[in-house]
């Protein structure tokens, strides 16, 4: 599996921004698929957005859209997520996964058993 290691989650008043790193070790992320989910207290994981291994498409949920903005940096091996305008229901642990693609991005965004490498998950919490 890959060794993935996030930072940059906390807290934040709403309309506040966050941006979460996802740096990965022992691999070149260029060739994964790489997705961020969150997970409330209570609630299923859930895709927040996603980023293709080749071509670079990207995935958002509706729930996120020109709000949050997935990015990488291949010299560092890691990948981002923008978080602006953020909103309590925003709240929860956030984690990055990584796999090879076995299907479309957009499918594997949906389905969080798709990604078999995982962060540790950083909270950002929402609140003023």
């Amino acid at each position: 599996q890959v060794q993935l290691v996030e930072s940059g989650g906390g807290l934040v008043q709403p309309g506040g921004s966050l941006r979460l790193s996802c740096a990965a070790s022992g691999v070149t992320l260029d060739y994964y698929a790489i997705g961020w989910f969150r997970q409330a207290p209570g609630k299923e994981r859930e895709g927040v957005s996603c980023i293709g291994s080749g071509d670079g498409s990207t995935v958002y949920a509706d729930s996120v859209k020109g709000r949050f903005t997935i990015s990488r940096d291949n010299a560092k091996n890691t990948v981002y997520l923008q978080m602006n305008s953020l909103k309590p229901e925003d709240t929860a642990v956030y984690y990055c996964a990584a796999e090879p693609p076995i299907t479309t991005i957009q499918t594997m965004c949906v389905v969080a058993s798709s990604f078999g490498s995982w962060g540790q998950g950083t909270q950002v919490t929402v609140s003023s």
